[in-house]
């Protein structure tokens, strides 16, 4: 049987511990900051750690709502996209993901792109 990516990420609690981190340094970064003013940040943790885990093959499946009805209203721009995706990839390689692991990661997200960005 093959290894999940979710398994290879440490599972739950692991990437529970990823999302905190990644929140953290997408909240100090004064230029996605904003995006997240009027979000309930447990709960977009929550959903962001469900979310993961169901892409990388996790026991969850997600429920949140789709992507592009939850980005619709934010005008996020590719550059916007990109400095959260660079946040993803710095903070899977501080938990010492391999390149390999964290590129199907950042493949998953970036397949999210276009209901995503909404602007330029």
């Amino acid at each position: 049987m093959t290894e999940t990516l979710y398994t290879r990420l440490g599972g739950e609690d692991a990437l529970t511990a990823v999302v905190d981190h990644f929140y953290d340094r997408v909240l100090a970064d004064e230029r996605l900051a904003p995006f997240f003013e009027d979000v309930d940040m447990q709960q977009q943790r929550a959903h962001q750690a469900q979310f993961l885990s169901a892409v990388t093959g996790g026991p969850v499946e997600y429920t949140g709502a789709d992507m592009e009805s939850v980005h619709a209203d934010l005008d996020i721009g590719r550059a916007d996209f990109d400095a959260i995706a660079t946040h993803l990839d710095d903070t899977l390689a501080e938990f010492d993901v391999d390149e390999a692991d964290r590129e199907a990661v950042l493949a998953e997200f970036g397949s999210y792109e276009d209901a995503i960005v909404t602007a330029d």
